[in-house]
């Protein structure tokens, strides 16, 4: 299979085969991230999809899950998707569920009919980064999509009969504008609903434009103590009135919590509480990603 550059999928997709079916990503200006800076985006050729499908499938005998990348691959017209997926339930029928990354606008550029054609044709959940619930925090870190379009992109998601599974990053409001950030996200995540929510922790690499931010002193990184403040404050206000499965337990957390909302609530505040008192409990920054 022909992989282009650094492959990147999220935590639940660890299993799952992956493949590329555009290159990079389309918007790839936002300033914490640099996962996509060394491709230029491009969507792949059919047939190069359709090679790469072929191959795994003289390696595999069973393939459970597929993972279509690159950055938001959900840009792809309808048509060119439900190609894809055609040909997927054509060469791996036994395959249980198809995930793919996509932005908000992509969401939003496709009709709630569209949505629904594609579940019915295999797709399964839909991977998306909000990063924060604060219009001034969105603007900020140039995220391509404003609070009321990622909540609805969300809504619609989950109104079609997909699951949705949004990211977040603790951190991101920086010193300044923690306490924005974990409210305006709380209120984000309370009108969303998703079915998955997860909240990664800041991690800033040299080639994300925002390392120059830090080295300048202009934005300010939280401490792991003002990172468990930050989820406290997050976890006492998100209010869902449907199961929202909440993770925090990626490579970059300080401290594992998953559960569910709003069920397991107290149990996880509790354990941020007790980790602020203790910062033993708190995994050593070198150990962070790894």
């Amino acid at each position: 299979m022909q992989y282009e550059g650094m492959v990147y999928r999220p935590p639940s997709e660890a299993y799952s085969l992956i493949i590329q079916i555009t290159i990079g990503c389309s918007h790839n200006e936002c300033t914490f991230c640099s996962m996509f800076k060394d491709k230029q985006f491009r969507v792949r050729k059919p047939e190069e999809i359709r090679a790469d499908l072929t191959e795994a499938r003289g390696y595999y005998k069973r393939v459970d899950r597929i993972f279509l990348a690159d950055g938001d691959a959900l840009c792809l017209a309808t048509d060119k998707l439900m190609s894809i997926l055609d040909l997927i339930r054509e060469l791996f029928p036994e395959c249980r569920r198809v995930g793919i990354y996509g932005s908000a606008r992509d969401v939003l550029r496709k009709t709630p009919e569209e949505l629904i054609r594609l579940k019915e044709a295999g797709l399964g959940i839909v991977y998306l980064g909000a990063e924060s619930g604060s219009p001034q925090i969105l603007k900020a870190i140039n995220k391509n999509a404003t609070r009321e379009e990622l909540i609805e992109s969300v809504q619609r998601i989950e109104a079609s009969g997909l699951r949705s599974s949004v990211t977040f990053i603790s951190g991101m409001g920086g010193r300044a504008l923690w306490q924005e950030h974990a409210l305006m996200t709380a209120s984000m995540i309370s009108e969303m609903q998703p079915y998955y929510a997860s909240v990664l922790t800041l991690m800033v690499e040299p080639a994300a434009p925002i390392y120059e931010d830090i080295r300048a002193g202009r934005f300010e990184l939280l401490t792991p103590v003002e990172v468990m403040a930050e989820m406290e404050c997050l976890l006492e206000n998100i209010h869902v009135t449907r199961k929202c499965v909440f993770r925090s337990n990626h490579a970059s957390n300080y401290l594992s919590l998953k559960g569910d909302l709003p069920e397991d609530r107290e149990r996880m505040l509790a354990q941020v509480r007790a980790a602020k008192e203790n910062t033993a409990m708190l995994k050593e920054e070198y150990f962070r990603a790894l």
